[in-house]
């Protein structure tokens, strides 16, 4: 075979050993998460397999002490042989049993499995260049995707993102108006409302099931007084008016970016501010290539954010990874004349716009 290298061969073939491990993590994982044993680790000490299972609400201890082996196998749990205990190390208990941590992760291996679902609508797309509705390629793919950027949320929107824009901190304290379009679950206009107890918020969607779990979490964190969520596409919402406007890791999703971002405009006060929230990428694709943040999102973009945007009016399908360059187009194509990167993450950038 012409230009076969034998140790390129090795690294890939050692490469696809350990990615093929990682995706064979993901059903295990997801059993952990869902029957509480991680949670029973860190809750509880260190364990048995006989002793984790009976913690855990009396599970079978052969499947236990499988599920266990490999949790250590994949490094997610810490094994003693010589007393037979499985543990939770604090950086592990930080992934899988910590919810409030930046990094917990069990969204991540939710979402996983949401895409392995929604294969077969994605393969047809690449026959025929069809879209896929948001929703429609999964049982609960706005479930899992609500949970993936919940830890980001929480530990950032407050403290970070919302003190990077312009004069926008002060309005909020003394009682603004605020729009979150493409709200999803309401994880991000929910940690806004109970920061700010002077503001009012709306959450805007055009997925009516994500709507009535916003509305629902609303009401259990007896928010509805001054929080509310409709179901809306972007362009079609009738209010305006706004101090500030949100917008969290969905701009690229749209099918008619420009046509939101207009609409938008026509939304806000003169003075007012819009923070897209977006994945962090570089501009150039090549300079994507070799980063693990981007890996994830180019695969979740081909399984989710593509498939979504080219079901919609237009399908401009930006995709996960567009880069500041290409939103930043978006922005002033709609009569932005003030866009700037507020603050960035590890996984996202925040752009600020205003007129």
């Amino acid at each position: 075979m012409t230009g076969f290298n034998e140790e390129r061969l090795h690294a890939l073939v050692g490469k696809m050993l350990g990615d093929l491990g990682g995706a064979y993590s993901v059903p295990t994982a997801r059993i952990g998460y869902r029957l509480g044993l991680f949670d029973a680790l860190h809750r509880d000490g260190p364990a048995t397999a006989a002793e984790l299972a009976e913690r855990a609400g009396g599970l079978a201890e052969r499947y236990v002490r499988e599920w266990a082996m490999a949790q250590a196998a994949n490094g997610y749990v810490d094994y003693d042989a010589a007393s037979g205990r499985f543990a939770l190390n604090p950086e592990q208990a930080m992934v899988f049993a910590v919810t409030d941590s930046p990094v917990y992760l069990r969204g991540a291996f939710d979402l996983a499995a949401a895409m392995i679902e929604g294969e077969p609508k994605v393969e047809a797309g690449f026959r025929d260049g069809s879209g896929v509705a948001w929703g429609d390629s999964a049982g609960c793919l706005f479930c899992a995707v609500g949970a993936f950027f919940r830890p980001g949320y929480v530990n950032n929107i407050v403290q970070n993102w919302l003190p990077a824009l312009d004069g926008v901190g002060p309005k909020l304290e003394l009682g603004a108006d605020v729009a979150d379009i493409g709200c999803g679950v309401g994880f991000s206009t929910l940690l806004m409302a109970q920061a700010f107890p002077n503001s009012r918020f709306v959450g805007y969607d055009f997925h009516e099931p994500s709507i009535a779990e916003a509305n629902a979490h609303a009401a259990a964190h007896g928010l509805s007084d001054r929080v509310r969520f409709e179901t809306a596409a972007a362009k079609d919402i009738a209010d305006d008016g706004f101090d500030l406007i949100t917008v969290f890791d969905c701009l690229h999703d749209m099918g008619d970016p420009r046509g939101c971002a207009a609409h938008i405009r026509q939304m806000m006060k003169p003075d007012a501010n819009w923070m897209i929230v977006e994945p962090i990428a570089a501009d150039r694709p090549e300079d994507n290539i070799g980063n693990p943040v981007s890996r994830l999102y180019y695969n979740a973009s081909t399984m989710i954010c593509v498939p979504t945007s080219l079901a919609q009016e237009v399908g401009a399908a930006l995709g996960a990874q567009a880069g500041e360059a290409a939103i930043t187009g978006v922005l002033r194509d709609a009569g932005f004349s003030r866009v700037r990167r507020a603050a960035e993450g590890p996984f996202n950038m925040i752009l600020e716009a205003r007129a």
